[in-house]
């Protein structure tokens, strides 16, 4: 998983910085761009349910978590007075986490349907 902030951590004290320029820029760029979608209220049209038909039921479930969790996060960050820019990089930060546990998912089924060599 890209890592696109700084952490300083030492014992019990954690201290998170800015969004840093590390890793890839274009992959960067798309998951900030994909983040500004949770600024709406999760809900899944037409598009949204035809694509569903092929994914396995572990999937939608955590995306759709993710849409619940991922808009809360960007409420409670501008209600809170974070400007939506930066409310916008903190819910990519933690859409990568969602990404990464689909990812985890598709793997472990596709390991789990593969058969074992005699």
């Amino acid at each position: 998983m890209a890592q696109f902030a700084s952490e300083q951590s030492s014992g019990p004290r954690i201290r998170r910085g800015a969004i840093t320029k590390t890793g890839n820029a274009h992959l960067r760029r798309i998951i900030v761009e994909a983040a500004w979608a949770y600024q709406h209220r999760p809900s899944v049209g037409a598009t949204l349910r035809r694509r569903h038909v092929a994914l396995p039921e572990e999937v939608i479930a955590i995306a759709w978590k993710a849409q619940h969790r991922l808009h809360a996060r960007y409420r409670s960050l501008t209600a809170r007075g974070k400007t939506k820019q930066s409310a916008v990089t903190a819910v990519g930060r933690e859409l990568l986490g969602f990404i990464w546990a689909i990812g985890m998912a598709v793997e472990t089924k596709r390991d789990n349907a593969r058969p074992v060599a005699a």
